[in-house]
């Protein structure tokens, strides 16, 4: 059973290690992602893989538009539209639903549209290292299963465009999950928990000394 609030906070047998303020995750994310850890190594290479996988059919796209086959172009397109929109409410409802596993009662989203960025929060409920794995990796994990049966399914068609940019454009969304995830490994040996404050829009972070 996770610590409550009240003991995190008035528990000589657990320590502050971060507080994070919402408007301030992408600078709390990068921080986190130049740190030297396995994690977030992996990843890196990861989302260089998927990236540069997307720019080479992104150009590889355009190029029989030219002699007048726009459909992989189309496709193309779609999926940039559908990744900057309909995605993104997507993985916050896969975070949402993992919250929910979790025990979590409420789920509140919230975003700063001029940063772009999305988050989901359950107000003052406790998660430990592995509670918040779920609720980190389950986007990457079901998006990525969703589009490589889609590459796979549709490898011969223009519509594998659509499913292959899609998954390109999803690792650039998960970097914040990893990053925020990488916090918990930095203290091997104990137990780490964290919490958000809805009305604060701040999350807590605290290890058991």
């Amino acid at each position: 059973m996770n610590p409550t609030i009240n003991e995190l906070q008035n528990n000589e047998r657990f320590e502050l290690i971060a507080q994070l303020d919402h408007q301030e995750i992408k600078e709390f994310v990068i921080r986190q992602l130049t740190a030297n850890g396995k994690m977030v190594r992996i990843f890196m290479v990861y989302q260089v893989f998927m990236v540069l996988l997307g720019i080479f059919f992104l150009t590889r796209s355009i190029v029989p538009a030219f002699n007048g086959n726009i459909q992989p172009l189309f496709y193309t397109g779609a999926a940039l539209i559908f990744s900057f929109s309909i995605l993104v409410v997507i993985h916050e409802s896969l975070h949402g639903m993992a919250l929910k596993l979790t025990g979590a009662k409420k789920i509140a989203f919230g975003g700063y549209l001029r940063k772009f960025i999305f988050y989901a929060e359950a107000d003052r409920h406790v998660l430990n290292r592995r509670q918040f794995a779920l609720v980190a990796l389950t986007p990457l994990i079901v998006v990525k299963a969703a589009t490589l049966a889609g590459v796979i399914l549709f490898v011969h068609q223009p519509v594998f465009y659509f499913f292959i940019l899609i998954m390109s454009a999803h690792s650039l969304f998960c970097a914040g999950d990893i990053g925020l995830l990488s916090l918990f490994y930095q203290f091997k040996g104990t137990d780490v928990y964290t919490f958000d404050v809805k009305e604060e829009k701040r999350s807590y972070y605290y290890k058991r000394t």
